[in-house]
């Protein structure tokens, strides 16, 4: 996978040329974490280069990727419990302390986590230095999750349309 797309998330998405998008939504971009250390980790993407934050979108924008986001979030929650378990939850999160482009972490939780990292925010996988990226880099090895990921989002996507 090129390192292109990192620099500009939003505008490889916009351009086709971001190989995480899994689909586009009504305000953004679904996109697969480029870090699978909790499987089935996603990140929902503005579509909107020049917002930061939620709130510098016009408010009918703001609900639509509140609305996207939360459609994301049952898609990857369906997905997870299907696939291992101990998934427990999704946390949704929009921070964008790091990143300066609006963006929602979908994060999936599993009763496997360690202790002392399960009731903190998923950001302490990265943190703590917990995070094998040889291991957990997005890879081939993904490829049916991605796929699962994909129907699931259309799954939502075709509900949400049909009322």
């Amino acid at each position: 996978m090129s390192e292109d797309f990192r620099r500009d998330r939003v505008g490889s998405a916009l351009a086709g040329t971001n190989p995480t998008v899994l689909r586009r939504l009504d305000a953004g971009f679904a996109v697969i974490g480029d870090v699978q250390h909790l499987p089935g980790y996603c990140v929902l993407i503005t579509d909107d280069p020049d917002a930061d934050q939620l709130i510098d979108l016009p408010t009918e924008r703001q609900e639509a990727f509140l609305s996207d986001m939360a459609l994301l979030g049952r898609a990857v929650a369906a997905v997870c419990a299907r696939r291992d378990p101990a998934f427990r939850r999704i946390n949704l999160e929009i921070q964008g302390n790091t990143d300066a482009f609006l963006h929602a972490h979908v994060t999936p939780r599993y009763q496997w986590e360690p202790d002392d990292l399960v009731r903190w925010p998923a950001a302490l996988h990265h943190w703590e230095q917990r995070v094998d990226l040889a291991r957990h880099g997005l890879g081939p090895s993904h490829e049916e999750l991605r796929a699962d990921l994909v129907a699931e989002i259309d799954r939502e996507v075709a509900m949400r349309a049909s009322g």
